[in-house]
């Protein structure tokens, strides 16, 4: 089941709480809803979690804890999601975002020569956009995947369960036939 799988990784709710860097939160971290681990609350955190983090902005986790408390999805996955953009990956991510916006406005990419504050915020036009759009796809595909994984873990759940089933009533049945050779055997 995926719980098992998320309940292993992600911090338990009380430790969070106690926490004295998140102290100031309060009654906020109380909210079950935060915690709970199921297909619409992991789905949501998924594309929070993915969405912030293709924004070009300062304090992506920031970001992504205030939307999955607004939205009531699960807080922890939503703010670890957010790492897809770090350090390393920041460059290729956002320059790929800043392509995907020139082409949509029909814009030539500009290369880093004469580099000045109306240069740079001329730039930010295409960055947001491309960010905004691809913010909103890959959150949407991370939406879908995590539902649809939900769905087939639920399914293979299924399946397994009534395979086992299915064994141990064909067992019972050769149990009971056995027994009931044995009893005709014994009275001829």
């Amino acid at each position: 089941m995926p719980k098992r799988i998320f309940r292993k990784y992600l911090p338990k709710p009380d430790r969070l709480r106690e926490h004295k860097a998140l102290s100031f939160l309060g009654e906020v971290l109380s909210d079950p809803n935060l915690w709970h681990i199921n297909r619409r609350s992991l789905a949501g955190a998924a594309f929070i979690g993915v969405f912030s983090a293709l924004l070009p902005i300062p304090l992506q986790m920031g970001l992504a804890a205030l939307l999955a408390v607004r939205f009531h999805c699960n807080l922890p996955l939503s703010v670890v999601l957010v790492w897809i953009s770090n350090p390393v990956t920041y460059v290729p991510i956002f320059y790929f975002t800043y392509r995907i916006g020139a082409w949509i406005l029909g814009m030539p990419p500009q290369t880093g020569e004469g580099i000045t504050v109306a240069w740079f915020v001329e730039q930010l036009v295409p960055l947001w956009l491309g960010s905004m759009l691809c913010a909103l796809v890959f959150g949407g595909m991370a939406y879908a995947a995590v539902k649809v994984a939900w769905r087939l873990a639920v399914v293979r759940s299924w399946n397994l369960r009534a395979h086992r089933r299915a064994r141990a009533i064909r067992r019972e049945v050769r149990k009971q036939e056995k027994q009931e050779n044995n009893e005709d055997d014994d009275s001829v």
